[in-house]
């Protein structure tokens, strides 16, 4: 693996029909933000090869709309990334390091956040300081992956700096 990308669910509904959490969808806005950062992705040329998908509704929905920017990805469902801690999404990228060349998370907060936390190692810079801050829906959390597996932070990509995020 060459890249490691962690992209937060959409803007989610606050509740869904069933009262069921994993049952909560995208809003129209957490669809348009989604669609937006896969366009992103794909123009920075960091389409992946493998998304790792949790299997709650809005996140499943959030890849739903980024991949028309990945044709070629494959994905794969999968339940421990639903509200995923940081040790499980540990687990799934070690799993996933020989699989892909740019591998893809989609997943929720806190654990995605806490992970992009924990592998903060580059030298200060305004990417950095806002990872810190927060990391909102849709957002996207880009990594290098050095040849002894360690991560490298590059980029954090908000959708509000690329025309979304607006109600």
């Amino acid at each position: 693996m060459q890249r490691l990308i962690l992209l937060r669910h959409g803007k989610a509904e606050s509740a869904s029909s069933s009262g069921d959490d994993v049952e909560r969808g995208l809003t129209d806005r957490g669809r348009r933000d989604s669609a937006l950062m896969g366009r992103v992705l794909a123009d920075m040329r960091l389409a992946p090869d493998l998304a790792l998908v949790s299997t709650a509704r809005r996140a499943q929905e959030t890849w739903a709309e980024a991949a028309f920017a990945f044709p070629a990805a494959r994905a794969l469902s999968q339940r421990p990334l639903y509200l995923a801690s940081l040790q499980q999404l540990e687990q799934a990228v070690a799993a996933a390091r020989d699989e892909a060349r740019v591998l893809l998370i989609v997943g929720h907060n806190p654990g995605l956040h806490e992970f992009a936390l924990a592998h903060l190692r580059a030298p200060p810079s305004p990417a950095r300081t806002r990872m810190g801050e927060g990391f909102p829906t849709a957002s996207a959390a880009v990594f290098t992956v050095a040849d002894d597996g360690s991560l490298a932070f590059d980029t954090l990509l908000l959708p509000r700096d690329h025309g979304g995020g607006v109600l």
